[in-house]
């Protein structure tokens, strides 16, 4: 009897001992170096005078810092990265070609798409896949982002796609030219009315406070949102291979690099010459972002990074500089404090 007591008060012992453990894990405060980034993080922040978030994951040893990791912020254009990815995997089922040719339609020629109005005033013109993705990612065209996006099955395939990569916390509701529409207060005719010009004449009639109480009905939209966790996922999988297959990221990865918007956003504050595969998007006040994967020097890896700056009554220079001073700081800190490599991610 005495010996099974002793039995029993070694395991409750151990049961305790297994249990402190894991308390001290749980509770295990990050490391000061860390701690100095997500306090140097959260002053950025304060700049917008708004709700920011980041997330940003070094590819390598998956290892992470954010700052309102899961807030939802409206993606903007950064919502382009989940089109392509639903794209190329068309490609890869051979749904689509890179080398598909389609018609441009009078109802396609959407705001935010000055590069193809000499194109659209042509009758019969085409463009194919692999120059409609070029528009998109590059320059952000907006004409073809909404063709794309008929051609890969709308909003709805791109969101399946999103969640069969078991993606939480984005969200791909409308087409461009609605999200435009949403924001400007103006309500779209049927698109049999769409012709050359109809926008600016909708436009033209909507009034200031028209458009201001549309600005605040988007703020708290949660259609087309993202949070930055979900967005780094989503870059996460594309470099790793999980979300497209090598042929298809490399040519991604490199359309991204060539993102001509941005200069003063990721890119601002780093090194010259850093390689950058990015998107950015904006929707005036209520969103100015940017998400991509940056190259660090040498060995010390990448960083899958995604920073939105949600609603914000500063000026676009000053909203930008805090995603320029936030990418430099995370920069700093991966590269001089770089983690050890996972043996998952080898």
């Amino acid at each position: 009897m005495k010996k099974l007591s002793f039995l029993l008060l070694n395991l409750l012992f151990l049961i305790n001992l297994q249990s402190n453990a894991q308390t001290s894990v749980a509770t295990k405060k990050p490391d000061l170096a860390t701690q100095r980034l997500e306090q140097e993080l959260e002053s950025i922040a304060k700049l917008a005078k708004g709700k920011v978030g980041i997330c940003a994951l070094h590819l390598e040893s998956g290892k992470q810092v954010s700052l309102n990791l899961q807030e939802r912020f409206p993606m903007a254009s950064t919502v382009k990265v989940a089109i392509a990815v639903q794209l190329f995997t068309l490609i890869e089922q051979g749904k689509l070609s890179l080398m598909t040719m389609t018609d441009l339609q009078p109802s396609d020629l959407h705001p935010g798409s000055g590069t193809l109005d000499v194109l659209f005033a042509k009758p019969g013109v085409q463009l194919s896949v692999q120059n409609l993705l070029e528009l998109m990612m590059v320059i952000s065209d907006n004409s073809a982002t909404d063709i794309l996006l008929r051609l890969v099955g709308g909003t709805e395939a791109v969101q399946n796609r999103v969640k069969a990569l078991g993606i939480n916390g984005m969200s791909v509701d409308r087409t461009i030219i609605q999200l435009l529409a949403d924001l400007d207060g103006i309500t779209l005719p049927p698109s049999s009315q769409w012709t050359l010009g109809f926008y600016a004449k909708l436009d033209s009639a909507t009034t200031p406070a028209m458009k201001r109480a549309a600005t605040a009905k988007l703020v708290t939209d949660p259609r087309d949102t993202s949070t930055p966790e979900a967005m780094v996922n989503l870059l996460t999988q594309i470099y790793r291979g999980t979300a497209l297959k090598p042929e298809s990221r490399a040519l991604l990865l490199g359309v991204m690099e060539r993102c001509r918007g941005g200069a003063a956003r990721l890119k601002g504050y780093l090194p010259p010459n850093t390689v950058i595969a990015h998107k950015t998007g904006s929707l005036d006040g209520a969103a100015t972002d940017d998400v991509g994967i940056i190259t660090l020097p040498g060995d010390a890896g990448h960083i899958a990074i995604a920073v939105f700056v949600g609603d914000s009554p500063m000026p676009l220079a000053e909203r930008e500089q805090v995603i320029a001073h936030s990418a430099r700081s995370i920069y700093d800190y991966f590269l001089y404090q770089t983690p050890a490599i996972s043996t998952a991610t080898r």
